[in-house]
């Protein structure tokens, strides 16, 4: 069970309900996105580099969004952005970076990441008091097209501790196959069940 204690996050709570996906099933998608041990080893090695750095990538994340009224809109309330709501998903996200580097992907984490995909999805604005009044969903649009930024901008802070180019491109594929990894997980909450 973990022992973070940040405000809705739920990693390891044992009342959220299994998502879609049984581990075996999961392994399956692991396979098709080409996504080794080899991967695994290269995301510990990389929470290390990035552990120290999160804020910074933060800070990055959330300039694009900010940047971008369409995005910005998610956290917003009719009378503007909500810098409560923004801070607190700002911590739950800063630790989903550190739970995808270190992912064991059992059932545990499986779970969460299919509550993580509800609260995108038809259940956005329940986590947190602060959320009221911004849209309800998050589009599944934005979900996927999101995986380029994540990925590209991680490079850079990935770079500092690399130990050559080639460690450098290991940490950064493996990062973008645990990005997809987790959509795939998240998609169930916006996907018919019968065609998930």
């Amino acid at each position: 069970m973990s022992t973070v204690t940040i405000p809705g996050y739920r990693m390891g709570d044992p009342s959220l309900p299994p998502g879609a996906l049984d581990v075996a099933a999961f392994e399956r998608v692991c396979t098709a996105t080409l996504f080794t041990d080899e991967d695994r080893q290269a995301l510990r090695e990389a929470k290390e580099i990035i552990a120290p750095q999160v804020e910074q990538l933060l800070d990055v994340w959330y300039g694009f969004v900010g940047s971008h009224d369409f995005l910005l809109a998610y956290f917003s309330t009719p009378e503007g952005p909500s810098g409560d709501y923004l801070a607190r998903v700002r911590a739950r996200f800063g630790q989903w970076v550190l739970d995808t580097l270190s992912a064991d992907h059992g059932p545990e984490w499986l779970a969460y990441q299919a509550e993580v995909g509800r609260r995108h999805a038809r259940g956005k604005n329940e986590t947190d008091e602060a959320a009221q009044g911004t849209p309800d969903v998050v589009p599944f649009r934005y979900v996927v097209a999101f995986i380029y930024p994540i990925y590209a901008t991680i490079r850079d802070f990935l770079a500092k501790g690399a130990r050559d180019e080639e460690h450098l491109e290991r940490m950064h594929q493996a990062w973008l196959k645990a990005v997809i990894l987790n959509v795939a997980v998240w998609s169930q909450a916006y996907v018919d069940p019968d065609l998930y």
